[in-house]
């Protein structure tokens, strides 16, 4: 007999684009016939075959597994797959935020495993671990070419065990020697918390695991007790994770009796809405939620509903598109089959399951202004309509309120620096991290929002040249700006954490600047939509 997962309110979804999102739900078997069985025995007699005459020897278990591999890549489904080991371990640890390790997280830089920051009372921060230092050896083991998963595989094992470590520090010549006790981690969904300006609020969610409602809820309540008048609800990249944690989120903005999500399939069960069933803690807070190509699933699910209910100022970039309802089957403890049953529907009645057909005409959408207005038809002719009436996009991911495209000239010079770079943007990369580095280490800065200069400019570029890459001054006079944001950023991000480089993108992030914009000049919800609406009909300015 399967056995199935069974989640709080029995929907999930995956925080991983290549599995998708899904939903635990209650599973059917199929009616056996003459048919059926026979087609069993073909089978079996096709095995045995194999089994038997095959050049090479197969076990019968790699047959099988063969097999059942087979059958669901033959479904074309990217989001139905058969998982064992290490893969369903790590969806486990996707969805719960929770693994065995010292709590830190990390970037592979310059063939160098580099601590980006320690997690709060993690093993790491408690060991004396810090932002900057690079990890040079694993329990006698150098890091020299590890990849990230070389380097997670090593740092991570069972609870109580030690890991020993020596660590680079810049400023400080001599090797440094940590033993860390791993234990339980908790992946915080919450990643940045921070005040943008003196009323403004910022919190970064990804992704949603088992704890994001109340982080979240702690997050909100620590800005408001400092000021917070709005809020910018960064859901960018967030490929998702458990629907009833993205309910939980939807329910702090919306009114008990507004619909969540509906889910509609073909099996007993798999057809179901869901309720806002809580009463809305944050009544009034203007709410700005950020979203990109990389927001899926149920992060698409909280968007969705937040726009169709008027709740939120959506802005940023068409989301994934990520429509489509899986069930995860439990089938042994080390073995479980994920299939798509279903698909789900925003409250408007919205599918935004991404097809080659809306892709298209998505796209041309997103690149047509800096801003959309409520007016036209949505791919494949569909119209939607909010609480207030106004119109929305359907077929092909969450259409922000305010579609924010690359500039042109951004683009023709970001490309130039690419093509001076060719096949060396790695080395570019490592040489940045190398600078950030040891701008730590020599305390170049006092402050995230500080100014790159001209100096700063030039020890990079030499500290690139002498890694035998040279820019050309023509090159680096049309692509001045990306390389002072470049640098700019890493330095932040290797001298104050993840805190400091969202910081830092406030004053180079045009995404973020619109948004703080917008929350700073709204004093209700409905404002919100007010402002973006008499900006989509305003006069384009000139030029």
């Amino acid at each position: 007999m399967t056995r199935q997962r069974i989640v709080v309110t029995t929907a999930v979804a995956v925080a991983a684009f290549v599995s998708g999102g899904w939903f635990m739900s209650q599973g059917s078997r199929g009616q056996g016939g003459a048919t059926v069985y026979q087609q069993a025995k073909l089978f079996d007699d096709v095995m045995s075959h194999i089994a038997d005459y095959y050049v090479d020897t197969l076990s019968e278990a790699r047959l099988y597994n063969m097999a059942i591999t087979g059958m669901v890549r033959q479904l074309h489904d990217p989001y139905s797959v058969f998982l064992t080991g290490r893969d369903l371990r790590s969806l486990d640890e996707t969805t719960t935020g929770n693994y065995a390790g010292l709590g830190i997280q990390i970037q592979v830089r310059d063939n160098a495993v580099v601590i980006v920051a320690p997690l709060p009372d993690s093993p790491a921060e408690k060991a004396g671990l810090m932002t900057g230092d690079r990890i040079v050896e694993v329990n006698g083991q150098s890091t020299a070419q590890w990849t990230s998963d070389q380097a997670v595989r090593n740092l991570r094992g069972p609870v109580n065990s030690q890991v020993t470590i020596k660590v680079q520090r810049p400023g400080v010549p001599e090797l440094i020697t940590f033993t860390v006790t791993r234990a339980r981690i908790h992946n915080r969904s919450v990643q940045a918390v921070l005040m943008a300006s003196p009323h403004v609020g910022y919190v970064e969610l990804n992704p949603f695991s088992e704890e994001s409602a109340d982080e979240l809820t702690a997050a909100i309540d620590s800005l408001k007790g400092v000021g917070m008048h709005a809020l910018i609800l960064d859901l960018r990249g967030n490929p998702g994770g458990l629907l009833d944690e993205g309910i939980a989120v939807a329910e702090l903005f919306l009114q008990p009796g507004q619909e969540v999500v509906a889910t509609r399939g073909r099996a007993p069960g798999s057809s179901h809405e869901y309720f806002d069933h809580q009463p809305e803690r944050y009544p009034g807070l203007p709410l700005v939620v950020l979203v990109n190509d990389y927001t899926a699933s149920a992060s698409e699910i909280v968007a969705g509903a937040l726009q169709d209910h008027d709740r939120a100022l959506v802005i940023g970039q068409p989301t994934f598109g990520k429509g489509l309802v899986q069930t995860l089957f439990q089938l042994t403890p080390d073995a479980a089959l994920k299939i798509t049953t279903a698909r789900w529907y925003t409250p408007s009645g919205r599918s935004i399951q991404r097809t080659a057909a809306n892709e298209e005409a998505q796209i041309a959408q997103a690149d047509s202004a800096a801003v959309l207005p409520d007016t036209g038809s949505p791919a494949k002719g569909e119209v939607y309509r909010t609480d207030d009436g106004r119109v929305v996009l359907g077929g092909g991911g969450i259409t922000p309120d305010i579609v924010v495209r690359p500039d042109s000239a951004d683009q023709v010079a970001l490309g130039r620096l690419n093509a001076a770079l060719g096949k060396n943007v790695p080395v570019f990369n490592n040489v940045l991290a190398a600078y950030a580095l040891d701008a730590r280490g020599r305390h170049l800065v006092s402050t995230p929002t500080f100014t790159v200069t001209p100096a700063m400019r030039d020890a990079f570029l030499a500290m690139l040249a002498r890694r035998g890459v040279r820019l050309d001054a023509a090159t680096v006079a049309a692509t001045r700006s990306f390389l002072d944001e470049d640098i700019g950023y890493e330095v932040a991000q290797f001298t104050f954490g993840r805190v400091g480089s969202v910081r830092r993108l406030f004053l180079q992030d045009p995404v973020l600047k619109i948004a703080e914009r917008y929350a700073a000049e709204a004093k209700t919800p409905a404002d919100l939509l007010t402002l973006a609406d008499t900006a989509a009909k305003a006069p384009a300015p000139r030029r």
